[in-house]
């Protein structure tokens, strides 16, 4: 291995015919290149679409109310019903894996008739009534002041938290919002927070930042909702499972309001968790096929090596004869065809590597002076496990490619060698 002598002999061989060395080390270095480069624009595609569940508790599903489909208990099918706070409490109670259970109401739309005013200005925009833990659910930032907190639930506080669509449409430029009011469908509201949505599903559309947040409790005393609530979102603990507790929750849901146990539709529900894992193991899937196409890209790079160390076994036939001769060892022509086979293999493969990774570095500066909001490809990057992986691929390759060479070389009988022109 360090016998400099050696690596002379090695390095002689090799370039006795560059444009053939040349040619064989590409086929290695393309093969790694594309691996790396595979598995970093899988990377790169993965952070992108995991942004867009930023700031989301994943481990959550939302239930909202239906139609019924089917008749029961003498009550009669396509019938409507509501939540109620008891179900709050129920869904507490009956679930301790239950994180948070949020109700939550709504008002108005942003594309509807304006519902708030501000002096001389007007708007319509999106009323949510909700509860503190919502802003550990959905993709927000408080960007200035604050959200609901537990004592505007108890109290019952006419306080607003609001978006950059409505400042824009009801403030002057630069005029300080907190501390104002606002007046939602006739009944004034203190404005004590700014919010920005965050998330890629439009995260930086206008509609996402003309949301107001009120305190559900006041939103069911100030605009007539008595108890009801409009849909929920349960989010269930680190150790637990969303989706694992869904059919039970859904089951308690139809008992408390006398709907069939086998009503699919009466009790709408969309589970985050489920859809989550599904974007996991679609990943898991690319990762996979990343791996599978660059090494059968890198195999057949290397038994192209494989291919041209047998030709050059066979064109140094009469050399391996003179050695053998001479007193050398088989296990010393076998560690000069493998050391020859390793060597080219391993510079072809840092190459590939090296290239690859001054290609992202490029890629990644370009990206980086583009707004990420919204973008579906972010940071493709490879970790250094992958790279010591693809160092040990290259190693076995080496070993690989030269062994069958040279095992050819110290098969062929000195007498034999001697004799070939």
């Amino acid at each position: 291995m360090f016998d400099r002598e050696n690596w002379n002999e090695i390095l002689e061989a090799l370039t006795a015919n560059t444009f053939r060395t040349l040619l064989t080390a590409f086929g290695v270095f393309w093969g790694i290149f594309i691996l790396v480069i595979l598995l970093a624009a899988s990377n790169g595609l993965e952070n992108g679409v995991k942004k867009g569940f930023d700031g989301i508790a994943t481990n959550t599903m939302f239930v909202w109310t239906q139609t019924t489909s089917k008749a029961y208990k003498g009550l009669p099918k396509t019938r409507r019903y509501d939540f109620r706070n008891s179900d709050v409490d129920a869904l507490k109670q009956k679930f301790p894996d239950l994180l948070y259970v949020s109700p939550r109401n709504q008002l108005g739309d942003f594309n509807g008739v304006s519902n708030v005013v501000r002096g001389t200005k007007t708007g319509a925009y999106t009323i949510y009534g909700d509860y503190p833990e919502l802003v550990k659910q959905e993709q927000m930032d408080i960007v200035k002041g604050r959200f609901v907190n537990q004592q505007d639930i108890l109290a019952r506080r006419k306080v607003a938290i609001i978006g950059n669509g409505v400042i824009n449409e009801l403030y002057m430029n630069a005029e300080e919002v907190i501390g104002t009011y606002i007046k939602i469908n006739g009944i004034n509201f203190m404005v004590v927070g700014v919010y920005k949505s965050k998330g890629n599903n439009n995260g930086n559309a206008e509609g996402a930042q003309k949301n107001i947040f009120i305190p559900f409790t006041t939103f069911q005393q100030a605009f007539n909702f008595g108890d009801k609530v409009g849909w929920m979102a349960l989010t269930a603990n680190d150790n637990a499972s969303i989706t694992e507790l869904r059919p039970t929750i859904l089951a308690l849901i139809r008992e408390r309001h006398s709907i069939h146990p086998d009503d699919e539709r009466a009790v709408g529900n969309f589970d985050l968790f489920a859809e989550f894992q599904k974007v996991q193991d679609l990943f898991m899937v690319l990762k996979f096929i990343a791996y599978f196409v660059g090494t059968l890209v890198l195999l057949s790079g290397i038994i192209g090596i494989s291919n041209i160390m047998l030709i050059v076994v066979k064109e140094r036939t009469n050399e391996i004869g003179i050695r053998r001769a001479l007193g050398a060892t088989p296990g010393a022509i076998r560690s000069q065809i493998l050391l020859e086979a390793i060597f080219l293999t391993i510079i072809a493969g840092m190459f590939g590597i090296a290239v690859a990774t001054g290609l992202l570095a490029i890629l990644n500066m370009i990206l980086a002076t583009m707004p990420t909001d919204g973008m579906m490809f972010i940071n493709p990057s490879v970790d250094l496990t992958v790279v010591f992986l693809a160092l040990l691929i290259l190693v076995g390759s080496g070993l690989l490619a030269g062994f069958i060479p040279a095992q050819t070389a110290i098969n062929v009988k000195p007498v034999d060698a001697l004799r070939t022109e």
